[in-house]
């Protein structure tokens, strides 16, 4: 309902559509641009994503394009939790996700194709089109750090301190235990251990464009998208209840906004 509104709203704020006709070619008859630019805003199930395309105008009821983005990637299961202890070495205990073994961001690039399906542009400046692309994606997993108390002596007395540290098998039980956590760490913190892991992505959606050849680009797509990798990902700690898994299907909705060219 939002981006029907936003599509109204956008439309009747659009005064005038520009249109030239070709005469010597019905297939590109309304457009007087070739080249289109956009950048994307992106909302889907497990997270957010920013991308740029790049396309090319080959007729009235085609746009082929080059897609590259920059998203991230959550757990159902994440789920933010603070603690209220004492303050240990000036530092307040930090918000943290119980479990969460690394951060995810996706970098994804494809190649894609738009079509209408619909005259309307070349009429009202509205028309209704479908999107199709697919493409390689590497999977970034940083680390995640949570800190712990543990005690040591200083000075011949014994001093509680804190440490920062990451899952690993042999401190997992302690990892996955709420009542041993003090809070978690620097995002920082581990940003020199990223690993990377292949992967492949597609999509396809619906969208409404407002103006479809006027120099502004205004558009709202609805689809869906799927990630799929060599391996699991390993955003959680697997648990009997809990398993990670090499692929991700996900609704989105997208905002297009750019500038079209000669």
């Amino acid at each position: 309902m939002l981006l029907f509104l936003w599509i109204l709203v956008t439309y009747a704020a659009t005064a005038q559509v520009s249109t030239k006709t070709n005469l010597n070619d019905d297939r590109f008859k309304g457009i007087i641009y070739r080249k289109e630019t956009t950048a994307d805003l992106r909302l889907h199930n497990n997270g957010l994503a920013l991308a740029i395309n790049f396309g090319e105008i080959r007729t009235y009821y085609r746009t082929n394009y080059y897609h590259f983005e920059l998203g991230t990637m959550h757990s159902p299961r994440e789920h933010k939790q603070s603690k209220n202890l004492n303050v240990i070495g000036n530092e307040l205990p930090k918000e943290f996700k119980l479990g969460k073994q690394n951060s995810v961001f996706i970098i994804r690039a494809g190649k894609g194709v738009k079509r209408y399906i619909s005259d309307k542009a070349r009429r009202k400046g509205v028309s209704l089109g479908y999107s199709i692309e697919g493409g390689p994606s590497l999977a970034l997993l940083k680390p995640t750090y949570l800190k712990f108390i543990e005690q040591v002596v200083v000075n011949g007395e014994l001093e509680s301190i804190l440490v920062d540290k990451k899952y690993s098998s042999e401190n997992r039980d302690e990892f996955i235990d709420y009542g041993s956590i003090y809070g978690g760490s620097s995002f920082s913190t581990g940003l020199k251990e990223i690993s990377i892991l292949p992967g492949f992505q597609a999509k396809a959606g619906l969208f409404f464009s407002v103006g479809a050849f006027d120099e502004y680009v205004k558009a709202a797509e609805a689809g869906v998208m799927v990630d799929v990798f060599i391996k699991k990902v390993p955003i959680m700690v697997e648990t009997e209840g809990l398993r990670n898994s090499p692929f991700f299907v996900n609704l989105y909705v997208n905002l297009h906004f750019g500038r079209r060219s000669n």
